[in-house]
This record gives C-alpha cells, sequence and structure tokens, in this order.
C-alpha cells in the first residue's frame, strides 16, 4: 500500500503554522526592521482569527502591513481551513509589552494599569523613566513611582497631540 499524500493537517496546524511565521518575520531581510509587539491566534466557530500588531521606527505604513499580510497569506495557502488575518500598526498609544520596551521609550508619557492597587490606585500616568531592578519606574510630578513588573496589567505610551503641534511648531520656528 502507498503512502496517503492528501492528508488533512492536524487540528492546530494552521495556528502553529501562523505563530512561527509570524515570530520569524523579523529575521527574514524583508522585514529586518519590523518588531513583533502582539500576536494572537483563536477559535471563532469554524473560521480561525489570526491577528498580528507590529511597529518599527519612525511608525508602519499600509504598505507594510500589506508586505506583513502577504506574506503570511503565502504561508497559510496550504490550509484549506477557513481564516481571517489582521495586520495592524501598534499606533500612536503603542502598548509596552516586553521590559525592553520601558527601556526604550524613557522620557515618554504612559499609562501602567496594575493588578493590585499602588498608592491606592491602579491606573498611573506619568513620564517613564526606565527599569530599576524588577521595578519600572514612573516620574509624577517630580516623584519616582516604582511599580513592579510582576504587577503590570497593561501599558501604553500615550501621545500627546499638543506637546507635538509645539514640537512642530518649534521646528518650523527654528527653520
Amino acid at each position: 500500500m502507498g503512502a496517503v499524500t492528501d492528508r488533512a493537517p492536524e487540528p492546530g496546524a494552521l495556528m502553529q503554522t501562523f505563530e512561527r511565521v509570524v515570530h520569524a518575520l523579523p529575521h527574514e531581510a524583508a522585514f529586518r526592521q519590523v518588531e513583533i509587539v502582539g500576536s494572537a491566534a483563536r477559535r471563532h466557530g469554524r473560521a480561525t482569527a489570526l491577528h498580528v500588531t507590529v511597529d518599527r521606527e519612525g511608525g508602519v505604513d499600509v504598505a507594510t502591513c500589506e508586505r506583513i499580510a502577504a506574506r503570511i497569506n503565502a504561508a497559510l495557502e496550504e490550509f484549506a481551513d477557513p481564516y481571517t488575518l489582521e495586520v495592524e500598526s501598534a499606533g500612536l498609544n503603542r502598548p509596552l509589552t516586553k521590559p525592553a520596551d520601558y527601556e526604550r521609550f524613557v522620557g515618554r508619557d504612559v499609562k501602567i494599569v496594575t493588578t493590585l492597587a499602588i498608592e491606592r490606585a491602579k491606573t498611573h500616568r506619568g513620564r517613564l523613566d526606565g527599569v530599576r531592578g524588577t521595578n519600572v519606574i514612573l516620574t509624577r510630578a517630580d516623584r519616582e513611582l516604582p511599580i513592579p513588573l510582576v504587577a503590570i496589567k497593561s501599558a501604553n505610551l500615550e501621545y500627546d497631540v499638543r506637546a507635538d503641534l509645539q514640537r512642530a511648531k518649534q521646528r518650523e520656528k527654528n527653520r
């Protein structure tokens, strides 16, 4: 008896291939400047919803998202399973997902939500001053607030439109 070649892929193979391709993207020459901020694969009935959030220095444009989607779709074309794919920029209020992010964005305004109350609050806003030991350092009104990394539920940059407009105005003035 000959080998069967038209075997259906194993359940979950689409999601495993998706995760493998997404995590390999920054190592491919065409996507070296791209950072994978997050990815998720979830079953919704018969279909699978695939989601990727990306960033790069200077921001992500639609063309970059389209190239990433095309690369992922090419890797998944062998699967007959129905799926949807979303590729999006991390945006102006980019999530901070790993300890290195807290160093990379030092000096930026952030919002941090904690799993437990710190100084009687779970939501904290201020200027990010990096990581010291196992704590993220947030400065508010010239006072440091250490927040344990393990207590952080979510953290995002906070885009300040006024500050951005003031910087642009100052650049124009200096020309």
